[in-house]
């Protein structure tokens, strides 16, 4: 692992990656708020809360765990995303709930994707459409706009 990891790298090197790079940047691994404000600071069009699936870092908090307190200090000064954990539509229902503008899947897709190519995407696409329009009437919200925190209570 110590190979895929420059110790060296720090907030300063966002002046360099944007001199020579005029898209977006969105930065991934996120888990604190103060992260989160100098990541808006430097001027980022996206973070993405991530613990890399618990992988890097044993121990490290959830996505979860993470998201209020991230969403509630960047506000709307960047676009927030979340990556883990998502397994459901109810578990994207969650993360918007909990402050993502927009989730990420990872194994849900790749599994289907191996167990049956294009189809097996399209079907677990479905499947989570599904499970969020059940949730979101479960919880009495009727667009994905009008989910927030107020839905985990319902």
């Amino acid at each position: 692992m110590k190979d895929n990891f420059d110790p060296g790298v720090t907030w300063a090197d966002l002046d360099f990656v944007r001199a020579h790079w005029k898209g977006p940047i969105v930065i991934k691994g996120i888990l604190d708020a103060d992260d989160a404000r100098r990541a808006a600071e430097a001027g980022v069009d996206g973070i993405i809360v991530s613990n890399h699936g618990g992988r890097q870092l044993d121990g490290v908090p959830s996505v979860a765990r993470a998201l209020p307190a991230i969403a509630d200090a960047v506000g709307d000064r960047l676009t927030v995303l979340a990556d883990g954990g998502v397994r459901s539509g109810l578990d994207v229902v969650r993360m918007l709930a909990l402050g993502a503008r927009g989730v990420l899947l990872g194994r849900a897709w790749a599994f289907a994707l191996t167990a049956d190519g294009e189809r097996g995407v399209r079907h677990v696409l479905d499947l989570i459409e599904a499970e969020m329009r059940v949730a979101m009437a479960l919880t009495g919200v009727t667009g994905v706009d009008r989910i927030g925190p107020e839905t985990l209570a319902a």
